[in-house]
């Protein structure tokens, strides 16, 4: 295994080795961006589920705990204005790090695509070189492809982690929506 590794690396041109490690360091970055946001949202959204049941339950505001809270208590009349405040606020807040994720879903195929032309070009001029057979041509476009699989990898890995961050902030916004309206409703 180890010296596969070995020989993947003394046979591959350096822009597909820099690719993989580019797209290694996006792997990282979007995997530490989704566990951060997700847990920081599912947070979030336990409190605005535990708000919104106070209040069907009846209490006369939100709790302390919700994002609205803020803005009710600064402000000397509650209205439908300043909660919708509240929610474009808040849906700012709970879709950080989605446009991250969806350049990375968007470019990281395009990116190992690259490494692999070059790759596959790199192939083509040691042909030229030496008496190319098959075997030297599969090996190379074999080699070449990885780029591409490893792009293609970290875009499922983007794209899922975006739409479920993405469906995340969708609840918050609707439990902030659904406060604001029985704040409204009551005319507290």
């Amino acid at each position: 295994m180890i010296n596969n590794l070995i020989d993947f690396y003394l046979k591959s041109h350096p822009v597909t080795i820099g690719v993989l490690a580019l797209l290694a360091l996006y792997f990282f970055i979007l995997n530490w961006v989704f566990f951060y946001r997700y847990f920081s949202l599912k947070s979030w959204l336990r409190r605005e589920s535990d708000s919104l049941e106070s209040l069907l339950l009846g209490a006369t505001t939100v709790s302390e705990t919700s994002f609205l809270y803020n803005f009710i208590r600064r402000s000397s009349v509650i209205s439908r204005e300043v909660l919708q405040l509240g929610l474009l606020a808040a849906t700012k807040e709970a879709t950080k790090g989605l446009s991250l994720l969806s350049i990375f879903a968007s470019t990281t195929p395009f990116i190992g695509l690259f490494g692999t032309v070059v790759s596959i070009l790199d192939t083509f001029t040691h042909i030229g070189q030496a008496s190319g057979s098959m075997s030297i041509i599969a090996s190379g476009v074999s080699d070449a492809l990885i780029a591409t699989a490893s792009g293609i990898f970290v875009a499922v890995f983007a794209y899922t982690y975006h739409q479920i961050l993405k469906r995340k902030a969708f609840e918050i916004s609707n439990y902030l929506q659904m406060q604001s309206d029985a704040i409204i409703a009551r005319g507290i």
